[in-house]
């Protein structure tokens, strides 16, 4: 098995390393494609409107001045394009993507983008944000949990199979590999809109900036979402499917907004004569006569 792995944290991060470890656990056929810096909150974005610098590290490992998405379609557009990765593997994020965290995740977008490309694709993160631990301030990550487990969720996971059009979005609790109380099929939760803020600060020579921050609150979420799971100290596995078509409301839409077509007249006669090509001499229209 091939695998190519990504990330949004950028080339050096531990969390590559980490992810690259749980990738060599299942092959030795391994390549590194991430981005050069690190790429938080890029979600799915491409460049478009400069080239693309890519450095080779050492063999198998490169890192591209572009996002996850660039990264993974010049691992397999380019690199491997004579022979296309079976897997791609994206994060091991620092930092939870959960619930909204996915519409700006560079980590989920990196595994998008390969699904999107007709791989099988899987993203992962690691809590260790205030919001989901409920302390102040960010806490360190415990890279022992997904080393532990990821391997082992992976072949569960490649056994079990998924759709197409469908990528895998995991999330490793806060809490030592042993402390995990196993791994949850989840559904996507969704976050108080009030957990967003902004903080204003003035700079040395008195002018305006601002961060864009998360204020910690300590909530219930509700049971079987990827919330919940992580606040129990189960690894979270969320499908996502990548067609965003609410069925429902386009059935309703359809039924204010479609027009009944006329159905066209019936003519027997042409209807179910045989494209030219395929007719006998004995199908020939009349008035025409057919070629031995």
């Amino acid at each position: 098995m091939r695998i190519l792995i990504t990330n949004d944290d950028g080339i050096e991060a531990p969390g590559l390393d980490v992810l690259e470890k749980i990738a060599t656990d299942l092959t030795d056929d391994v390549w590194v494609v991430a981005p050069e810096t690190d790429n938080s909150g890029a979600s799915h974005s491409l460049t478009l409107s400069e080239p693309l610098r890519m450095r080779e590290l050492d063999k198998r490992h490169y890192a591209v001045k572009g996002t996850p998405t660039d990264c993974v379609i010049m691992g397999v557009r380019f690199l491997l394009r004579q022979q296309p990765p079976d897997l791609v593997l994206s994060g091991v994020n620092r930092g939870q993507n959960l619930a909204d965290d996915i519409t700006y995740s560079g980590t989920v977008a990196g595994a998008i983008q390969g699904t999107l490309l007709g791989i099988p694709s899987i993203a992962m993160s690691i809590v260790c944000g205030p919001v989901e631990t409920g302390q102040e301030g960010r806490q360190l990550p415990i890279w022992e949990t997904p080393m532990e487990h990821g391997a082992d969720l992976v072949r569960k996971l490649l056994d079990a199979g998924w759709p197409e059009g469908v990528v895998i979005n995991v999330n490793y609790p806060s809490c030592e590999p042993a402390a995990v109380k196993g791994m949850a099929a989840t559904v996507q939760g969704l976050r108080d809109p009030g957990f967003l803020r902004i903080e204003d600060r003035l700079d040395t020579r008195g002018r305006a900036y601002y961060w864009v921050g998360i204020e910690p609150r300590r909530v219930k979420p509700r049971e079987g979402t990827d919330l919940w799971a992580v606040r129990s100290n189960f690894i979270s596995i969320t499908p996502l499917c990548l067609d965003y078509t609410d069925q429902r409301t386009r059935d309703r839409f359809a039924e204010v907004f479609d027009s009944p077509q006329e159905a066209p007249k019936a003519q027997p006669a042409e209807a179910e004569m045989p494209a030219e090509e395929d007719r006998t001499p004995e199908q020939a229209p009349a008035g025409r006569h057919s070629r031995a």
